[in-house]
Parts: C-alpha cells; structure tokens; sequence
C-alpha cells in the first residue's frame, strides 16, 4: 500500500469523521431539544449506536456507492481525491452556515464532478445516480408521511390521557426513538465511506478480482462516524431542534420513529438516501400535525434550497479538485 493510499484512505475518514459531526445535529437535535438529554449524554447514546449498526445491516449501501454511482474502471487516486475534497468542502461551508444538508448527496456530487472531468458522461452509472436523486425528494416526502401518520397514531391513542402522563411516557420513549435513528444513521451514512475506500483499494488491485467490502474498513469507517457524532454540530442542533418547529417528548418520538423506518427501509434496498432530509421531513410532518402555522416554512425552504444546490456545488468543487492535481 503506497503513501499516496494511505492519506486518501485517512481523508477519507475525515470525511466520514465530519459526516458524523454535521450530521450529529439529526442524530440528537430532537431528544436535545425537548429536554429528554443534555447534549453531553444525547451525544454519547447517538454515538453507540452509530458505532454499532454494523452488527444489524448489510452493506448493500456501501456496494451501491463502491460501483453503483461512476464506472469503478475509472477510479484512481485522483477521482478519489476530488470526491472527498467536493464533499468535505460542502459539509464545512453548510455547516458553517448551519444548514442540515445531506453529506451523501455531498459525496455522490464528488463523484459525479470528478467522474467527469476524467471521462465524460460515458463513466457515470445512471441507473444508480437516477436512484439516488429520485430519492432526494422521496425520503423527506416519506419522512414527513411517517412522522405524520405516526403522529396521528398516537395523538389519537392518547387522546384521552392527561399531557403529564403522556409527556412522561414520551420520555422514555424517546430514548428508544433516538436509539432506533442513530442504527439507521450509522447503517446507511458510514456505508457510502466503506463504499469509497473499497473502491480505492479495489482500483490499486489490493482486492483481487472481486469488489467486495473488508471488515476492517467496516469498523474504522464506524468508529470515524461515531468520533464525529460524540464531537457534535451545534449549529445545526439549532436549526433541526428549534428553528423547524417546536418539539415536545412526543412530537420528537414521532419523527425519530418516522425517520428510523425509512432509513431501515432504504439501507436494507441498498439506497444511499439522506438522513438529513428523512429527519427533516419527519420533523416537518410532526410539526404540521399540531397545525401547518406551527412548521417555519422559511427555515425549511432555506434548508430546501440547500438540499437543491448540494449536488451541483460538490461536484464543481470535486471536478475543480481533480482538475487541478491532474495538471
């Protein structure tokens, strides 16, 4: 293994070590925000279970964006490079402004801008980009159907209790909702990094013949989120825990498990869908039940805009990257 392999290898779980602390704020903005944890103890229960969601999944994930997304053929250490510049770049920008966008699509939109600037249209693989993309918009719709219809659920099985007993109830429940979403988030994010050193040691021939994912880099790309988490994005905490909406013990049980079954859902399928954009949805479906006034609809559509711009913006910043060290 070569020095230039190493260091992509460790830039690459820099990215996976600032997925987690961007996309921490998902993990435990809603379990912060009604009060459940203090941020200390929401951060370290979000980060065990990241840490161990590969003992209950797959990794179809990490297949899908090993090969799934630019024809593995081209992948050097160059295409590499790019990627994880776009989407480190992107993650710093939108964290600094403390907007939730998604890190995947961050990644994904690395790949696609590298992937080009090297080869052309001809190396991207579109029936994984087209199911990537399709799922930008499915997985808040989804996330806000869920968190809705559990919401009505349970607001209706609990009608007749009194608000102390069901916010008690809540409570504890949360823990569990909170627990639920992080396996998903560790399930689905630390996958798309497995996926992207694979790749790079597939392309170096460390491999053999077949594309497959080793269990040591399943473990370091875990920890490197679950490093990440712990550490935290308060800004984004902010923005996903007050500026949405206003959450109580119930309201936040209700996205968390809303948010939790689409990501099982799409992990198990392979798909690299955004945990941001499924808890936001979520949040957001929760937050209208109670009545469409209470959701900020211009935080939301701020937050929107950036899920719109993720893609293009990394992918410029990727093909600039790889443009650059290839010269």
């Amino acid at each position: 293994m070569t020095f230039g392999i190493i260091l992509l290898i460790l830039l690459a779980l820099s990215f996976d070590f600032l997925n987690g602390f961007h996309d921490s704020a998902n993990s435990i903005a809603t379990v912060v925000s009604t009060r459940v944890l203090s941020p200390r103890y929401a951060v370290i229960w979000a980060a065990f279970f990241n840490f161990i969601a590969f003992l209950f999944f797959g990794l179809h994930v990490a297949n899908t964006i090993g090969k799934g997304i630019i024809d593995i053929a081209i992948v050097d250490n160059g295409i590499i490079f790019g990627t994880l510049v776009g989407a480190c770049a992107w993650n710093l920008i939108t964290w600094f402004l403390g907007l939730p966008t998604s890190s995947s699509h961050a990644l994904i939109g690395g790949m696609i801008g590298a992937a080009l600037v090297k080869a052309g249209p001809a190396s991207l693989v579109w029936k994984g980009i087209l199911k990537t993309v399709t799922f930008i918009f499915v997985s808040p719709i989804a996330g806000m159907i869920l968190g809705l219809l559990l919401g009505i659920i349970v607001y209706w099985i609990f009608r007749k209790s009194a608000p102390l007993k069901v916010d008690h109830i809540f409570r504890k429940g949360q823990l569990v909702s909170a627990a639920l979403y992080s396996l998903g988030h560790g399930g689905n994010d630390a996958q798309k990094t497995m996926g992207i050193i694979a790749s790079l040691l597939f392309s170096a021939g460390l491999l053999g013949d077949k594309f497959h994912i080793p269990f040591l880099v399943v473990i370091a790309c875990h920890s490197a989120i679950a490093l990440g988490t712990m550490l935290g994005g308060w800004r984004i905490v902010k923005t996903m825990g007050q500026k949405v909406t206003k959450l109580k013990p119930v309201d936040g049980f209700c996205a968390e498990a809303g948010a939790a079954t689409m990501l099982f859902i799409s992990t198990a399928f392979g798909i690299p869908v955004s945990t941001t954009h499924t808890i936001t949805g979520a949040i957001m479906g929760i937050g209208s039940l109670r009545r469409m006034s209470a959701v900020r609809w211009g935080v939301a559509g701020r937050i929107v805009w950036a899920w719109v711009l993720t893609v293009p913006c990394s992918a410029a910043i990727s093909a600039a990257a790889y443009f650059l060290i290839s010269r």
